[in-house]
């Protein structure tokens, strides 16, 4: 009996995710900052309310959420676009005059575990790439032939959730070490300043140009 998902869809998935999720984003630069500024305790906590924001997106697109999209192209395209423009915002932050790099993050008020909680769900709740991953670049991998379609949206998603958590928990974990590099080597800081702002507007231009259709999932 052939497996619900095939093992290419998987890799891709897989792949798919690593590259984003290794892309400094909105995440990213909360887990660090709070990691940094109020100690790892503080960033897994804010990861569980990132994790439980990856199950909201996983359970809409199960729901199957991108034939919505699919049905109003133009709603699709503008969310789309949208999710590009604020890449290129992200991306111009880091490359500007002055920009910051997500390893020298700006000082971050103690804030109660509710409330830590909380700020990593809106964070990644409203993060234009989960959205993107989710709506757009997820039913890519699903290949109606094989039946189960819902069950296969759900593995891959799985697959996703466990590898964007176990690098953001990663990061957040090394945060202190990383930024103590950084800071004894300017030039290594704004070197990575200028590969996230690099790796965020290509990921933007690639997202914009993009004239596929979302999926049916």
């Amino acid at each position: 009996m052939d497996a619900v998902v095939s093992l290419h869809a998987e890799l891709g998935i897989a792949a798919v995710t690593l590259g984003l999720v290794l892309t400094p984003g909105p995440n990213m630069i909360y887990l660090v900052s709070r990691s940094i500024t109020q100690g790892r305790r503080a960033a897994l906590i804010s990861l569980a309310g990132v994790g439980t924001a990856f199950f909201v997106y996983l359970a809409a697109v199960t729901a199957g959420i991108a034939t919505v999209f699919a049905v109003v192209p133009f709603l699709y395209t503008a969310i789309k676009l949208a999710g590009a423009a604020y890449l290129l915002w992200l991306a111009w932050n880091a490359v500007r005059p002055g920009g910051t790099a997500v390893f020298a993050p700006q000082e971050l008020p103690a804030d109660p575990p509710r409330r830590l909680y909380a700020m990593g769900f809106l964070t990644c709740l409203l993060n234009p790439k989960l959205a993107i991953l989710y709506i757009s670049l997820l039913p890519q991998f699903v290949d109606p032939s094989r039946g189960h379609v819902p069950e296969q949206s759900l593995l891959l998603g799985l697959t996703q959730i466990a590898i964007a958590i176990t690098v953001n928990g990663l990061i957040a974990l090394g945060a202190g070490a990383i930024a103590a590099f950084f800071v004894g080597r300017p030039a290594w800081l704004r070197v990575q300043r200028y590969v996230m702002g690099t790796a965020l507007a290509g990921l933007a231009l690639h997202i914009a140009a993009d004239r596929a259709g979302a999926a049916v999932a």
